[in-house]
């Protein structure tokens, strides 16, 4: 996976995911929504300035004092967690 930081602020990120679409940018969007900390999480596919179809932008915002690389880490962790739960439930059913 590969990412670019496009702009980088105390409390606000945002980031180009490149080869990623709907499905994965979801998952993390709404594992972002659910972390502590963050106070908003939206991803673009299409930004009206890039004139075209483009790899997905997330923009993470948090609340004073915490990193949004952080709130990204610890939201992919608990994706991880989630999918390794349904692994081991659907291997055991």
């Amino acid at each position: 996976m590969e990412l670019r930081v496009l702009s980088r602020e105390d409390r606000e990120l945002a980031l180009e995911i490149a080869g990623e679409d709907h499905t994965f940018m979801n998952v993390l969007k709404g594992s972002l929504l659910e972390t502590e900390g963050v106070t908003a999480a939206t991803y673009d596919v299409n930004p009206e300035q890039s004139g075209g179809q483009t790899d997905p932008v997330l923009t993470v915002t948090t609340a004073e004092g915490v990193d949004p690389l952080d709130a990204i880490s610890e939201a992919a962790a608990n994706i991880q967690e989630t999918t390794d739960a349904f692994r081991d439930a659907f291997a055991a059913a």
